[in-house]
């Protein structure tokens, strides 16, 4: 406990310590112990990081777009030079092998190479002699603070790509309330955001419990929230949120589908499904739980995917021979082997039980195996729910259109991806589904940040999707200008008395 590392808080460009000195204790998921204390923020310091922010948007929207974003390009500089470092930071708290957490560093590099386009993207539309003599412009125009409420299992990419970049890029102001498990991340690109010069006051970074960010959902000072956790929290925050007149965005839950249909290679096709359902431990909201097989072909591929799955190394997650870390907590650890005995006593197969982490790893680590359900039926709950770990569930179906029913089925849809050779069915299977991101034969069809992240149904609640044009959307407001210019000594001189746009 004596290295244990005291965080501080960002309000006004000033790092503090919150008077309440109250802490959040920070663990290091492969080893179980506490190595950062993260203050707890109080009311007040919650209060006071709005209304830097609120005190900073006036002057940070004046500026040039082509200027503001100079300090995202040095910011994206000092995020290549510091890239290592982060990348440890990353797998230290949150628990991601050390691949996966530079993918997380990187995706936040990428965000803002989006944002850094804003001068082009925050164009307007405009159409000259709408009618006689009048023309009109349409604006983007920044709107005040917003707030983005982060979840644990991209520390990174999530607070610093998704909400920060093309918040602040528009001209507007930002006030993060960091994950209380994984803060170091979003606290270490602070610091960098700081040094790259960014004003006072832009971005401001606060942690607190979930009474406190509440603040952020009711402020009158809040033009709108970026959220993305859990489906009951998100569906509250967008009931909120609403009723304060608030704009949202908020991304929840996911119970992501492939179907696998007898075509398909079987050996690349069980390569990717492994990679896309245990990577990050399963911890992502597009990863790929189910996998919804043909009968001809499900024993076949049931074989391959757990014999894949034997093959992953599970260790420490900043060893870089580990190919899978640990989940986040002790907690969330028990609430999978809960899910695990559910499916057991619903009826599933168990046919690769991960409940006994095998390795030379801390004992004190949240480590799992990697898990593998058979014949799971839709009515079983292993099937349905968010389970958010490394436990995949294989359904069986007789054909096509079978499948493309069952997956439809779900209250989720964030991600469906299909394994086929054939091209009819790869088009159907886009049409028909009903899913935000599809990919055909990728098990992670998740778009680079120029596109939106785009779930449906039960996945996302709000009116534009993050990232992409619907995030330069979400954080402007657009204005119609029309203008009309006449000359009024020549319409004396030809006697008209009203200006219809001709002379």
């Amino acid at each position: 406990m004596e290295n244990v590392k005291k965080l501080k808080y960002l309000c006004n460009g000033k790092w503090l310590d919150s008077e309440e000195n109250s802490y959040i204790d920070i663990y290091n998921p492969s080893t179980g112990e506490v190595f950062a204390k993260m203050p707890k923020c109080s009311k007040e310091e919650v209060n006071s990081a709005i209304k830097a922010a609120k005190d900073a948007y006036p002057a940070w929207s004046k500026i040039p777009a082509a200027k503001r974003v100079q300090v995202l390009y040095k910011f994206r500089e000092l995020v290549e030079k510091n890239l290592d470092e982060l990348t440890e930071l990353l797998c230290m708290e949150n628990g991601k092998v050390w691949n996966e957490a530079k993918g997380d560093v990187l995706k936040v590099k990428e965000a803002v190479e989006f944002a850094c386009g804003i001068p082009t993207l925050l164009m307007g539309d405009s159409l000259m002699n709408v009618t006689n003599g009048y023309d009109t412009v349409l604006y983007k125009e920044s709107m005040g603070v917003f707030a983005g409420i982060a979840p644990f299992n991209f520390p990174a990419m999530i607070p610093m790509g998704w909400m920060m970049p093309l918040c602040i890029a528009t001209g507007n102001t930002f006030v993060l309330k960091a994950s209380s498990l994984t803060p170091m991340s979003a606290i270490r690109l602070g610091e960098l955001l700081v040094e790259a010069g960014l004003p006072d006051g832009v971005v401001n970074i606060v942690a607190c419990s979930r009474h406190e960010a509440e603040i952020l959902l009711e402020h009158p000072d809040i033009e709108g929230v970026s959220f993305v956790g859990t489906t009951g929290v998100g569906l509250k925050i967008y009931e909120k949120c609403a009723a304060h007149g608030k704009k949202v965005q908020a991304l929840c839950e996911a119970k992501n589908h492939a179907l696998v249909l007898e075509d398909a290679p079987i050996e690349r096709t069980a390569r990717g499904i492994i990679n896309a359902a245990f990577g990050c431990a399963g911890e992502r909201c597009m990863a790929l739980p189910v996998v919804v097989a043909e009968e001809s072909i499900a024993d076949e591929l049931v074989l391959k995917l757990v014999e894949y799955a034997k093959e992953i190394k599970v260790g420490i997650a900043y060893d870089k021979e580990s190919q899978m870390g640990p989940v986040i907590s002790e907690s969330h650890k028990q609430s999978i082997l809960k899910w695990i005995e559910t499916g057991i006593n619903e009826g599933a197969d168990l046919v690769l039980d991960g409940r006994e982490a095998v390795g030379d790893m801390p004992k004190d680590g949240y480590y799992l195996m990697p898990t593998i359900f058979d014949n799971v039926t839709q009515d079983m709950s292993i099937g349905r729910d968010e389970i958010f770990g490394p436990v995949v569930c294989i359904k069986r179906v007789k054909d096509f259109e079978e499948g493309i029913k069952l997956i439809n089925e779900s209250v989720f849809a964030n991600g469906s991806t299909i394994f086929t050779q054939n091209g009819y069915y790869s088009r159907e299977f886009t049409s028909r589904i009903d899913a935000g991101m599809v990919g055909i034969n990728v098990g992670i069809p998740v778009p680079m940040g120029a596109f939106p992240f785009t779930g449906h149904k039960d996945s996302f609640f709000g009116g534009l999707h993050i990232l992409g044009k619907d995030g330069v959307r979400f954080f402007t407001e657009t204005k119609a200008v029309t203008t009309t210019w006449f000359d009024e000594k020549e319409m004396k001189k030809k006697k008209i008395d009203t200006w219809d746009g001709t002379l």
